[in-house]
């Protein structure tokens, strides 16, 4: 026998006494676990743009009056002038001067030729520091945020979850999600780390926060 045969028949076996007309929808699970992992009264947004900085991430937080600057303050300190744009993001929050914006259709080849890439994101998990896209307005195919060197991501404050089980109730499980925690990196069996293998190796992530502006975290 199979190790394949030896676990399809542990699981027949466990089912044995389900009735065949059963459906998942008839038992109820039981959802009491701990959803978030926030203390209360702890500043959610202070919380995530912490732990995003932990991942070597530099972040900053400015109100929606202070972020076309802090784009540029950016894209400036990174040296990045040709950056793909997807479509949907707010042209009014686009600095002016020499930067280039390009825009889809992009090949491969074109997005790998580019300096990097500005989005969006859909939602923020403060827990774990991770920027979630779903491929929404402003966000793009997930080509635009892998493959470019670099990635400068603006989310809003009030997008930013508590905690992951917040964050899945916000998101649709039917769109291609791109879970972003940090720059790419892995490490050898040495725990040599290296950055840029499977994606970004250089991340920036702009918080729009109108109860906090002005603020920036380096790694």
């Amino acid at each position: 026998m199979s190790s394949r045969d030896a676990i399809l028949g542990r699981i027949r076996g466990a089912l044995a006494d389900v009735p065949a007309d059963e459906l998942p929808t008839d038992v109820p699970v039981p959802r009491n676990y701990r959803l978030s992992h926030v203390e209360p009264g702890q500043d959610t947004v202070a919380l995530f743009a912490g732990r995003v900085a932990d991942y070597r991430a530099t972040v900053t937080r400015t109100d929606r009056a202070g972020l076309r600057d802090a784009i540029a303050l950016a894209l400036t300190r990174r040296g990045a002038v040709r950056l793909a744009l997807p479509d949907g993001f707010p042209s009014e929050s686009l600095p002016s001067g020499g930067w280039e914006w390009h825009r889809e259709p992009l090949d491969v080849p074109a997005l790998d030729a580019l300096d990097g890439a500005i989005t969006l994101a859909a939602v923020g998990i403060a827990v774990t520091g991770t920027v979630v896209l779903d491929t929404g307005p402003g966000q793009g195919r997930r080509a635009l945020s892998l493959v470019p060197d670099y990635h400068l991501c603006v989310i809003r404050a009030e997008q930013i979850a508590q905690d992951v089980p917040d964050a899945l109730a916000r998101l649709d499980p039917a769109l291609p999600l791109t879970f972003i925690s940090g720059p790419s990196a892995t490490s050898d069996i040495e725990l040599d780390r290296v950055e840029g293998v499977h994606g970004p190796r250089t991340l920036d992530v702009i918080i729009v926060d109108s109860a906090h502006p002005d603020r920036s975290e380096q790694p």
